[in-house]
Order: structure tokens, then C-alpha cells, then sequence
């Protein structure tokens, strides 16, 4: 099945953070491990989309199945967070299809690169991530968890002159 993605609204409020509490759930990462946080969700218009980023969630048959957002860093760079596909329905390319769609979008923004992180809990993000071409750019013990920061640099579909 064909995931849509479309850009978030507020009544995927209460979804996307269930699906977000599911998959790091699902990894071992839970409230107060120096890692989770979720005080962005009631504020994605501000965080994301008011200052030149972007949020995007994947849909199969209208439930919300994936997420992800991009911040801005600066004029430059976007920070992919909240890249999430639903236990349930991963391994079947929704991860890939919604990084790719936050990539493109990435570049129709102007963004240069992309950056993100994950821990060393989440193989699926990591293997996703390699999968796309990011490089570890550096890894840090947070608690008890390791984080792995990447990056990505994008290239913007070549424009034909005519």
C-alpha cells in the first residue's frame, strides 16, 4: 500500500503523540532517561512550521502510521526530528518514503544539509539513515543510552535550462 504524505494539522495532535510514545516504547527509551522528550508536540506550529520548517505525516487508508518534522538549525541546515513509522508497519519502506519526502522537502525550503539523531537502541533508524547516505558525525552517552548524531548534505534535483 501507497503511504500518503501530507503536512500536519492540529487534529493529529493527540496521534502523532501516541505514535510517538509507541515507538520509543517499542526501543526502550522512556520519561526521564535523559533522552525522551515530547514538550515539542503541543508546539509544532511554533517549533516547526511558523519559522521555516516543516511537519509531514504518512497516512494508510487515513491513520496516521508515520511523522517527522524538520527544524530549522540555521539558514543552512534543518534538523530532522520525530521520524517515526508505527511498530506495526515497519520494514515496508514507510521510514525510507518519509525521509525522502523531509529531504526533498529540506531542499524546496532552501536547507543545504540535513542533520539528526538517534541512539544506538534504534537499528531500524540507524540502518535507515546509513541506507540514505548520512554520515556519524559523532556519538555521545546520554544516561545510559548512546546518541549518534548525523548529517546529510542534499542535492537539489538538477535544473534543465532550455
Amino acid at each position: 500500500m501507497k503511504l500518503k504524505i501530507r503536512r500536519y494539522r492540529w487534529s493529529d495532535l493527540d496521534t502523532i503523540l501516541a505514535l510517538h510514545q509507541v515507538c520509543l516504547a517499542e526501543v526502550g527509551i522512556v520519561p526521564g532517561d535523559g533522552v525522551y522528550y515530547d514538550d515539542d508536540f503541543p508546539r509544532i506550529q511554533e517549533i516547526y512550521l511558523a519559522c521555516g520548517g516543516d511537519f509531514l505525516v504518512g497516512e494508510l487508508d487515513s491513520r496516521v502510521i508515520a511523522m517527522g518534522g524538520l527544524k530549522p538549525i540555521d539558514t543552512e541546515t534543518a534538523e530532522v526530528c520525530r521520524l517515526r513509522v508505527h511498530p506495526a508497519f515497519q520494514r515496508r519502506g514507510y521510514g525510507a518514503a518519509m525521509l525522502s519526502a523531509l529531504e526533498s522537502r529540506a531542499v524546496e525550503l532552501g536547507f543545504h544539509s540535513v542533520r539528526g539523531d538517534t541512539t544506538l537502541n534504534q537499528e531500524a533508524a540507524l540502518a535507515l539513515y546509513e541506507q540514505q547516505g548520512w554520515r556519524e558525525l559523532s556519538r555521545r552517552q546520554v544516561g545510559e543510552l548512546v546518541v549518534i548524531y548525523g548529517e546529510k548534505r542534499l542535492v537539489p534535483s538538477a535544473v534543465l535550462e532550455l
